[in-house]
């Protein structure tokens, strides 16, 4: 039996930039704060929260990409006959450019869907409140990243629907991360910044179209 060693070398680099730009990010767009003082900020006291934003969401959207990849079925033919200076697109380069378009598409809806229910005020809140959720749970998928290229011996590999050599393990990634979406959505509804519209129609409308709908709509290109 012949055995192939995997280098994950990569999944390291991965880590280690997501890290500085974090730091980047503490020491000079929030005045030398600590993670504590960055989570605990409020609003009008806080600074430089766009460029804040689109720091967290590309270390969110790499991280995830790399989480995940490991467990994408295929990748569609339509996607690798598309070739760039004679290299295709492998699991995460795919992974990573659904992903990117998936929260380009999901951020300008949104800003669209605020703007049209008159609540764009709530615009900067709302960037402000998600940047320190996706910033907590970016930070829980480098550990998760860490245990799964480094740690566990059977990678997670789907075939079909949920065919997997290590399918238990998947249930658990699964039903995690499903756990975190419904806490996501009673973040958002229960902040103390009152992020989403005033009018429960608009909450609930941007909770079905732009909070389950496009996850939904993910997990078929990824996974069906």
């Amino acid at each position: 039996m012949i055995r192939l060693v995997q280098h994950n070398d990569w999944v390291v680099f991965i880590i280690l930039g997501c890290i500085l730009l974090y730091v980047f990010m503490l020491l000079y767009l929030h005045r030398d704060s600590s993670v504590k003082v960055f989570l605990l900020q409020k609003f009008a006291d806080s600074s430089n929260n766009f460029l804040s934003w689109l720091i967290i969401s590309c270390v969110f959207t790499v991280l995830l990409a790399t989480f995940i990849s490991p467990s994408i079925p295929i990748v569609p033919k339509l996607v690798t006959d598309i070739h760039f200076f004679g290299y295709e697109l492998n699991k995460f380069g795919f992974t990573l450019g659904a992903l990117f378009l998936f929260f380009t598409l999901k951020s300008s809806l949104s800003y669209i869907f605020y703007a049209g229910t008159g609540s764009l005020k709530k615009w900067k809140l709302f960037q402000f409140s998600a940047s320190k959720f996706y910033f907590v749970f970016s930070l829980v998928l480098m550990g998760l990243c860490v245990y799964q290229f480094f740690y566990k011996v059977n990678d997670v590999q789907l075939t079909g629907y949920f065919k997997a050599i290590d399918l238990q393990i998947f249930d658990y990634y699964f039903v995690g991360f499903m756990g975190v979406f419904v806490f996501k959505i009673f973040f958002y509804l229960l902040s103390p910044n009152k992020i989403l519209p005033q009018k429960w129609y608009y909450k609930f409308l941007y909770i079905c179209t732009l909070q389950i709908t496009p996850v939904l709509v993910l997990w078929k290109v990824l996974y069906l």
